[in-house]
C-alpha cells in the first residue's frame, strides 16, 4: 500500500505555512483540462496535445516575464524617486516624503513574501503529484487544481505588478482616484491569493483520496 504518511504531514504544514493567506490579468486558457483529458485519451493526437501544452506554457511564461518587468520598473523607479529627495530643500516635506516612499515599498515587499511562499508550496505540491503519479496514483483532479492555483497566483502577481506601477508614480500623495484603484487592486490580489490557496488545498485532499482509491483497489485485486 501507499503510506499516507506524507500527505497527512503535507496538510498539515500546509495548513500552518499559509495562514497568511487569510491576512491578505489574464491568464485564460485556450484550452480546458477536461478537454485536454478528452484529447490525451486519443493517441493519434498526441503531437497536438504536446503543441498545445507548449503554446499554453509560453503565453503564461511570456505573462509572468511582463509581470516580473513591471515589477523591477516600479522598483528601479522608488529607488530613484528616493534619491531625488536627498535634494529636496525642505527637509520637513522630504522626511514626509522618504516615510511614504517606505510605507509603500515595504506593503509590495510583503506580497513578494507571499507570492515567494505560495510558489514554494506549489512545487511541493508538483513534487507529490509526481511522486504519486509514479506509483499509479490517479493525479488528474490534483494537476486540475494546481493549474487552477497557478493562474489565480498568476493574476495576483499581475494586479500587484500594477499596484506598484502606480505607487512608483511619485512620492505625492495618491489622487483619490488612484487610491480608489489601489484598494480594488490590492483586496483582488487578497480574494486571488486565497483562492490559489484554496486550491492548492483541495490538490492535496485530491491526492489523499486517489492514494486511498489505489489501496482499496490493491487490496481487493489482492
Amino acid at each position: 500500500y501507499i503510506s499516507l504518511f506524507l500527505i497527512g504531514a503535507f496538510v498539515f504544514s500546509f495548513s500552518t505555512s499559509l495562514a497568511w493567506a487569510e491576512e491578505a490579468t489574464e491568464v485564460d486558457a485556450m484550452i480546458q483540462p477536461d478537454q485536454i483529458r478528452d484529447l490525451e485519451a486519443r493517441p493519434a493526437l498526441t503531437q497536438e496535445i504536446q503543441a498545445i501544452k507548449e503554446k499554453m506554457q509560453a503565453e503564461r511564461q511570456v505573462l509572468k516575464d511582463k509581470i516580473e518587468a513591471a515589477r523591477t520598473e516600479a522598483k528601479t523607479k522608488m529607488e530613484a524617486l528616493r534619491e531625488s529627495l536627498k535634494t529636496e530643500k525642505d527637509q520637513v516635506k522630504a522626511k514626509i516624503q522618504e516615510a511614504r516612499l517606505l510605507g509603500r515599498e515595504k506593503a509590495l515587499e510583503r506580497f513578494d513574501s507571499k507570492f515567494e511562499k505560495m510558489d514554494e508550496l506549489k512545487e511541493r505540491v508538483d513534487a507529490l503529484i509526481v511522486k504519486f503519479e509514479a506509483k499509479g496514483v490517479d493525479t488528474t483532479n490534483a494537476k486540475t487544481f494546481v493549474a487552477t492555483a497557478e493562474t489565480k497566483l498568476t493574476e495576483a502577481k499581475s494586479k500587484i505588478a500594477e499596484a506598484s506601477t502606480l505607487l512608483a508614480g511619485s512620492t505625492n500623495q495618491l489622487t483619490a482616484e488612484n487610491k480608489e484603484k489601489l484598494r480594488t487592486l490590492v483586496k483582488e490580489a487578497q480574494t486571488l491569493l486565497v483562492d490559489a490557496h484554496k486550491a492548492l488545498g483541495d490538490a492535496t485532499k485530491s491526492l489523499k483520496d486517489a492514494v486511498k482509491a489505489k489501496n482499496a483497489v490493491d487490496a481487493t485485486n489482492n
